[in-house]
């Protein structure tokens, strides 16, 4: 079951926003996670701190979070799963597209097993385009060649 945990590169109005769209949606930012008392913590700890409560983190941090991970169960120590997001792909700043592709990822595909799962990030289906805006672009268009 995805359980989703946002790590502290990533803006909490991601996880208020996505709730808002799904209320039965499991996501929250680090900052409120545990009190707020996570970050700055070193990025294995809490890999195996969200293991413990069956959490999936959500990170741009490709490079040190894989090697964790990796590292973690090389180990043979366990972690709930990380979801790594490609600031190419996503931007961080892009908090509607993250929202949009963490909504669609939990529609589906949330119901499956994310223990000790490493996986990108794909960008959701893109928001619909109001048919409202369409028309009144193309009727400012219709206007000026009518002149």
């Amino acid at each position: 079951m995805l359980r989703i945990l946002l790590d502290e590169h990533i803006a909490k109005a991601v996880a208020l926003q996505a709730k808002g769209k799904r209320p039965s949606m499991d996501i929250q930012s680090i900052h409120d996670w545990e009190a707020g008392t996570f970050p700055g913590v070193p990025e294995a700890e809490i890999l195996m701190e969200a293991e413990k409560r069956r959490l999936n983190l959500v990170t741009y941090d490709q490079r040190t979070l894989w090697k964790h991970a990796s590292d973690l169960l090389k180990s043979e120590h366990e972690h709930g799963g990380v979801v790594f997001v490609d600031e190419q792909t996503i931007p961080t700043n892009d908090i509607g597209g993250l929202v949009r592709a963490l909504v669609w990822l939990w529609e589906t595909r949330g119901s499956e097993d994310w223990h000790n799962r490493l996986i990108y990030l794909s960008p959701g289906p893109a928001a619909p385009t109001l048919q409202g805006d369409r028309r009144s672009t193309e009727g400012r268009r219709r206007k000026r060649t009518d002149s």
